[in-house]
């Protein structure tokens, strides 16, 4: 029976927990970079389209 490489296994781990912490950062270099373009954010977007434009003249 063939022994293991243990190794090869670690190497291997190592690869992939680096790959996923490169993914992460991208994701957040790619909010951030979303974040500086609308820096009021989604939600202040969302409440402007649900208020008047015109305000009513006060009578």
């Amino acid at each position: 029976m063939a022994k293991p490489n243990y190794s090869f296994a670690k190497r291997q781990r190592d690869l992939a927990k680096e790959q996923k912490k490169e993914e992460k950062l991208q994701r957040k270099k790619a909010t951030a970079e979303q974040a500086a373009l609308n820096p009021e954010g989604e939600v202040a977007a969302e409440d402007a389209a649900d208020a008047p434009k015109d305000p009513a003249p006060d009578a």
